[in-house]
């Protein structure tokens, strides 16, 4: 008999009285409380994933900058600003989250290849840590509006050390045809880019090689290859202070090994731990992605034998990663399935009208039927910061669980309120011609 798997998404899910439990919140009446589909987080394992980075890095001082970009709920944020954690970010709107949401600014690092004037002038005037710039034309971009502001601007360069992450080809960043970062082989250049550049100081060097990397031997290789490059900088008169070591840590979506923590700290040693820099690096979905889930009810089941389609009220604009990379998501009954029983075969769909609106294919699991309620696993990064208003839908609510305890940190954005954003222009409403005057 071909029975489905029992795998739970981490370790503060529980199946309790028949229902699937977060930190002993019976999901069901978080369900009933907010509406589906929803999507929700735990606090704990939240602070156990950061807490498990932390301590196999502590032998090294290192800070660690959220990647706001994998989950920037203010109070996703704050749980971590609470923890020590500083925030990575790429855009202002990041700024202003990590800010507002007890991050101080000495915390905060600005990555990304677009920076706008504005963006960089609202983190000059906010006092950041550094921004990474990403190409010789930035480094000018920055000493200009530096000096219009009467500030001397923190800088690590962004390098691009051309290392295979061993990753999804949509989320590698560290290759050359890559459009992150300045070449490794192009830094005879600076010598010249900055003089002249009196608004900037250039304190260290960034990398980021990619995300979803599952082993530490990329790591291994780029954390290398910036050794060499900090002490070949030194050799001419480069004052490399620290080093942004990037992130892009793997997790388990489905049967991958978790990714070392501890194997990161030797590859560390190895490589950096002895060159007296302040080291810091990006954690975004290594610290997120199996703290939070989204909760979706079947709409229904469609019989088109010999398939069965299990229709969500979720869609791929609540969550994007499957229709964009081909993602797996584990999906696990929130009602908790009686021993024994024999697995149905489904493609688990949404209801938008696109074949990409597909969460998983030929998906072994416990029979569903319209009503019961489903998680979509490990979806805590890249899920709600991905999600759009595609087909006119809401913005579905975000729910924050701590100790036996919810509470809805982003309330459901309905479609009236959507439309509340917009404005018909006044010539929009002017009658139109009509009759024979109208085909003149």
């Amino acid at each position: 008999m071909d029975r489905p798997t029992r795998r739970l998404p981490s370790s503060v899910f529980a199946y309790e009285a028949g229902v699937l439990t977060l930190e002993g919140v019976s999901l069901a009446a978080i369900a009933e409380a907010v509406g589906t589909p929803f999507y929700v987080y735990s606090a704990g394992r939240l602070r156990e994933r950061y807490r498990a980075l932390a301590t196999a890095l502590a032998p090294f001082d290192v800070d660690i900058h959220f990647a706001a970009k994998a989950n920037s709920n203010r109070a996703v944020l704050a749980v971590l600003a609470a923890e020590g954690a500083g925030a990575d970010i790429v855009s202002g709107g990041e700024l202003a989250r990590a800010l507002s949401s007890g991050i101080p600014a000495a915390k905060v690092v600005f990555s990304g290849v677009g920076k706008t004037e504005d963006e960089i002038a609202a983190a000059l005037r906010a006092g950041i840590h550094q921004i990474n710039a990403e190409s010789y034309e930035e480094l000018h971009l920055i000493d200009r509006i530096a000096g219009e502001l009467g500030l001397v601007a923190e800088v690590a360069l962004r390098i691009n050390p051309d290392v295979d992450a061993e990753t999804h080809a949509k989320i590698t960043t560290g290759k050359k045809d890559n459009k992150f970062g300045i070449d490794a082989d192009r830094l005879a250049r600076l010598d010249n880019e900055v003089k002249g550049l009196a608004n900037l100081k250039i304190v260290g060097l960034a990398m980021h090689i990619g995300s979803q990397i599952l082993s530490a031997k990329p790591f291994l290789a780029a954390y290398g290859r910036i050794a060499e490059l900090t002490r070949e900088l030194r050799g001419r008169g480069f004052d490399i202070q620290r080093l942004d070591l990037g992130g892009g840590f793997g997790v388990p979506y489905e049967n991958e090994l978790e990714f070392s923590f501890d194997d990161l700290a030797a590859a560390i040693r190895t490589t950096v731990g002895d060159l007296g820099c302040r080291l810091s690096v990006e954690p975004g979905r290594s610290l997120v992605a199996d703290a939070g889930v989204l909760v979706s009810r079947v709409t229904l089941v469609k019989d088109a034998s010999p398939m069965q389609f299990a229709v969500l009220d979720a869609a791929m604009n609540d969550l994007v990663r499957p229709a964009m990379y081909d993602s797996h998501h584990d999906i696990v009954p929130v009602k908790e399935p009686v021993a024994g029983v024999q697995a149905v075969e489904y493609d688990v769909v949404g209801p938008i009208c696109e074949s990409s609106d597909t969460f998983a294919k030929r998906r072994k699991m416990p029979p569903v039927a319209a009503g019961d309620l489903v998680v979509l696993a490990t979806a805590g990064a890249y899920g709600a910061t991905m999600s759009s208003t595609y087909n006119s839908r809401a913005l579905i609510p975000e729910v924050l669980v701590d100790a036996g305890r919810f509470a809805v940190v982003r309330r459901r954005v309905t479609i009236e309120e959507q439309m509340g954003w917009e404005r018909l222009p006044d010539w929009a409403a002017a009658p139109a011609l009509s009759g024979s005057r109208a085909a003149e």
